[in-house]
């Protein structure tokens, strides 16, 4: 019997060398952020305001007509930050809590599970991009010991009431994950309600611009 011949078409296929992926994102400034080896040049605010007010928290099992996003979570955080500070917030303070979740505008809002399931490899490629973010603005490449334990807290005061307001918490359950309540600063209510990504984009700008001309 006599058997067919594999067509041209296919053997350039067989032929054609494999591509090299690409670890570049393409943002709507024209800027190519790479992931690997992120440039600081290639940072750009509007960029992470645009991500970031696009990227949902909890993987979207949130209640509410709109996603509550990674930009309104970062301006409630920056609220607990204010009300907790001792003395005031400084200018790079504030400027790092805004920053705080700025990689996420290029890896998006991975939950804390997967986090876990994937380890080093995603907390390296987390860490690189938040220092070339730092670097962009100005501020160390990491935080101080005091600044990073002071986000921290204000996050998870934060994600308390997202999780029992927001995401379906009971009180325990959420006190189990993140830690004893502290009480909602005055104005927080407004910080609980999803926003639009356009108003989300613009609150947080706003937020940023007056920070870093502060």
């Amino acid at each position: 019997m006599r058997r067919s011949r594999p067509s041209a078409s296919l053997l350039t296929m067989a032929a054609r060398p494999s591509r090299t992926p690409r670890v570049w994102q393409r943002m709507l400034s024209g800027r190519r952020l790479d992931l690997i080896d992120p440039s600081p040049l290639d940072v750009e605010i509007e960029d992470i305001a645009h991500g970031l007010a696009r990227v949902a928290r909890w993987n979207g099992q949130t209640k509410g007509a709109h996603i509550f996003s990674v930009a309104q979570h970062t301006l409630l955080v920056e609220l607990f930050a204010d009300a907790a500070a001792d003395p005031a917030l400084t200018r790079e303070a504030r400027l790092a809590v805004l920053l705080h979740d700025g990689a996420e505008y290029v890896v998006g809002d991975i939950i804390s599970p997967f986090k876990a399931v994937l380890g080093d490899s995603y907390r390296d490629v987390e860490k690189r991009l938040l220092a070339a973010i730092h670097i962009r603005f100005g501020l160390p490449p990491q935080p101080s010991p005091a600044l990073a334990g002071a986000i921290k807290r204000a996050d998870r005061a934060a994600a308390f009431y997202e999780a029992t307001r927001l995401a379906g918490f009971d009180l325990d359950e959420a006190r189990g994950f993140f830690g004893k309540i502290v009480p909602l600063p005055r104005g927080g209510e407004d910080f609980l309600q999803p926003w639009d990504a356009e108003t989300a984009k613009a609150r947080f700008l706003a937020h940023f611009n007056a920070a870093l001309n502060g």
